[in-house]
């Protein structure tokens, strides 16, 4: 296999992983973010935590893996996100531990202030994270200035535009909305027809950021959509997404909130993959000056390298999905409070 197609093979690659974490924790995130304001009792709150207690962990190894994978097949583009992303990328850690602590350590007293504040804490770091996400999304979508060593230039402050702010608003309606349906099939009673009315309530706020979204991105980045010249098949992409979106109201109209998720989670991996086509072959783009983006050629590890990657990935990816497969199987089922839940 020549260089340039190991080197598209492993950006393609990378696409999957990030559409792995994005469906998978994109739910966990989700019910984070509802936590505060669906659930009413200190047993709904509990309910809430246990539909993702055996799961948010498992699904964030996509994260570290997708991490880990452009660090090997793509060292000088992991080097430049770094360079110009590290305070970003250290409140995302302190946002992920916070859920993950507050999960722990809620039901470690029964004092009402305590699990109010892990409450609260639980939702912070669930909507801080799904925000950073956001807005990493929109900064690469714009462009980032790069000096000619490779280096991201400029502040934290810097990378809170309004387009970044823009994409990180549509983010967390979007997982809002994919962790209400999530809930909604792993809860019963009258949990889960309150739920009903708070996934309308995400998906009209979503379909509304993503109207917005779409027209700031057509109108302001144009080369967003230059690919598409070059890839008539992505039309397709950009259709599957828009059904996938307009099909999420009409399952739940006709009850049937699995097919809802499952169009919910066809949505996150459309908009993964158009973010993919937009910045191809770029993996970070040089905001003003185009020559010193950091693309998937100029960026890769040798074709060694990235060979033997490959046939790792091929070998333990099964195994991967295998197991994930045996979890989301074993905990399948409506939430069921035992001796050791959260």
């Amino acid at each position: 296999m020549s260089f340039e197609a190991l080197a598209l093979t492993w950006f393609v690659l990378e696409g999957v992983l990030l559409t792995g974490y994005a469906i998978l924790d994109g739910f966990d995130l989700g019910v984070g973010i509802l936590h505060p304001f669906v659930p009413r009792t200190d047993l709904e709150r509990r309910i809430s935590m246990n539909s993702i207690g055996p799961l948010w962990d498992g699904n964030e190894v996509w994260l570290v893996t997708f991490g880990g994978a452009l660090f090997a097949a793509f060292p000088e583009a992991y080097a430049t996100v770094f360079s110009g992303f590290y305070t970003a990328f250290m409140l995302l850690l302190v946002a992920l531990i916070s859920r993950a602590v507050s999960m722990e350590f809620r039901s470690k007293m029964s004092s009402p202030a305590w699990r109010r504040f892990w409450d609260w804490a639980f939702f912070g770091g669930s909507f801080s994270a799904t925000l950073l996400f956001g807005v990493a999304v929109g900064n690469a979508m714009i462009g980032v200035p790069i000096d000619p060593n490779g280096n991201v230039t400029g502040s934290v402050l810097g990378q809170l535009g309004p387009y970044p702010l823009l994409v990180g608003a549509m983010t967390v309606a979007l997982f809002a909305m994919h962790g209400g349906l999530f809930l909604y099939l792993k809860t019963e009673g009258d949990f889960q027809q309150r739920l009903r009315e708070w996934m309308w309530r995400s998906w009209g706020l979503f379909m509304v950021l993503f109207m917005l979204t779409t027209v700031a991105t057509v109108a302001f980045i144009p080369r967003a959509t230059e690919n598409f010249r070059s890839f008539p098949w992505a039309l397709v992409v950009v259709v599957g997404t828009i059904l996938g979106v307009a099909n999420i109201p009409r399952c739940l109209y006709r009850d049937r909130p699995g097919l809802a998720f499952l169009s919910s989670a066809g949505v996150i991996a459309g908009l993964v993959a158009l973010f993919g086509l937009a910045l191809y072959p770029n993996l970070v783009t040089a905001a003003g000056d185009p020559s010193r983006s950091v693309t998937i050629f100029n960026a890769a590890s040798s074709p060694k390298t990235l060979g033997i990657m490959l046939i790792i990935a091929a070998v333990g990816m099964p195994f991967v999905l295998t197991y994930s497969g045996v979890i989301y199987w074993t905990f399948r089922g409506k939430v069921k409070l035992g001796e050791h839940s959260y």
